[in-house]
């Protein structure tokens, strides 16, 4: 394994998708940076296809109805050509660990053994890591049944799928209302195929943290806090942080786990300054932008340790960056009930920069940096302007058959091998 150089040389790279706005955010990183960027995805119309960063966008079959089938067309793909990297930017991560062994001689590729990967995939898994490691998280009980939920609940409280990303299978309780709708939508979905969590509900700053590791050693960090919440709890509004105690926790989990790569956590900061109370991991990079415009390449970091360097550790993150994601503000004004005068008004603050949006820069469609990301952005505001109705069915676009389920997951860990 060699150390890191200074010159980095142009890069050939294959993203795992191309819907999630993660993957936007790390074409635009990587396009910058002067590689060469290609797409995998079931969409035709995925987020960050609108680029002049991406060579080629391949269309593939979908990881979540077929991920056997995903699998055979990237090994094709990388049989047939020639990529330096495969950044695993969401969830295929899961599927990518299970066979890395088939991949690792065609393309470069970090990620931890399949086992870690699982555990810091589930909500499950990742309270039991915080508990070995006597690391905060809300009063937490991990239950099976309706009935055990029932019991459990205390109001308010949370409630949660061990499986889900973007809010989905998260349910907050404040009654028996809120409980028996989410018992039903458990019931009718695949919520009891698995673990739930049963968590106390703590008031405070929702901020997350991202982290690159290099075999269980930290050599990346950056933390930035919510400021206003977009479609689905997203970020519509964040700023960096400076956060040494969760730098330390995450430095310790990922040792725990001797991590490979990226890794990324949500926490809760109470205004009485009891936290941090960690209640959520993803184990991949959320939304790079906000690292790369506070000082610190993240993306770099990965593409680096997928090709067998050990980068030297990057320097903290600057604090007081403000970004925002105007997609996620419109998304989030509609879903609020906002009126067509709610969202011209939006629309008037983020093209003048002015209100909430004073001194903070765009990190999802970049328009001044790359021009094509004017048209998914263009054509959010002019549906939601013409109804504000369809906020919630353009938010859920984003969770497509690129990402997991209970079955595909049972479909990678019975039915796939790894290499021999």
């Amino acid at each position: 394994m060699t150390t890191s150089r200074n010159i980095f040389r142009p890069l050939r790279i294959l993203l795992s998708e191309g819907t999630s706005t993660s993957a936007r955010e790390a074409v635009t990183v990587l396009g910058l940076a002067g590689h060469a960027v290609e797409i995998c995805d079931p969409e035709t119309h995925g987020l960050a296809r609108f680029s002049r960063f991406v060579r080629k966008y391949h269309h593939c079959p979908g990881l979540g109805d077929d991920p056997a089938g995903f699998l055979r067309f990237v090994e094709r793909l990388l049989a047939q050509e020639r990529f330096d990297v495969l950044l695993p930017i969401h969830e295929q991560g899961f599927l990518f660990a299970k066979v890395q062994g088939r991949l690792a001689a065609k393309v470069g590729l970090a990620l931890p053994g399949f086992e870690d990967y699982r555990t810091a995939h589930s909500k499950a898994g990742f309270s039991r890591v915080l508990d070995r490691l006597g690391l905060p998280q809300p009063e937490t009980r991990i239950v099976t049944s309706a009935d055990e939920i029932r019991a459990a609940s205390s109001f308010p409280c949370v409630i949660k799928t061990a499986i889900g990303t973007a809010s989905r299978g998260v349910w907050m309780v404040r009654d028996e209302a809120d409980l028996t709708r989410a018992l039903q939508e458990l019931e009718s979905g695949d919520g009891f195929a698995g673990e739930v969590l049963v968590q106390a509900l703590v008031a405070g700053a929702t901020e997350k943290a991202q982290a690159v590791f290099c075999h269980g050693a930290l050599i990346g960090f950056h933390a930035y806090r919510q400021i206003a919440a977009g479609a689905g709890g997203g970020d519509a509004i964040k700023q960096s942080v400076r956060r040494d105690r969760v730098r330390a926790d995450l430095a310790a989990i990922g040792n725990h786990l001797a991590w490979h790569g990226a890794l990324s956590i949500d926490f809760i900061m109470p205004e009485d300054g009891s936290g941090p109370f960690y209640i959520d991991c993803n184990p991949r990079l959320v939304e790079p932008m906000s690292a790369w415009l506070a000082g610190v390449d993240l993306v770099d970091l990965l593409l680096r340790i997928s090709l067998g360097e050990t980068p030297a550790v990057a320097p903290e993150s600057r604090e007081n960056v403000t970004t925002h994601q105007a997609m996620q503000a419109l998304l989030g004004c509609a879903q609020c009930g906002g009126t067509r005068r709610d969202l011209l008004r939006t629309c008037r603050d983020l093209f003048s920069r002015r209100g909430p949006y004073l001194g903070s820069v765009e990190e999802l469609t970049p328009v001044r940096l790359d021009w094509v990301s004017a048209v998914p952005l263009a054509m959010t505001a002019l549906l939601l302007l013409a109804s504000p109705k369809l906020a919630h069915s353009l938010a859920k676009r984003g969770w497509g058959v690129h990402l997991l389920d209970i079955k595909s997951m049972r479909i990678i860990e019975r039915e796939i091998l790894p290499a021999p």
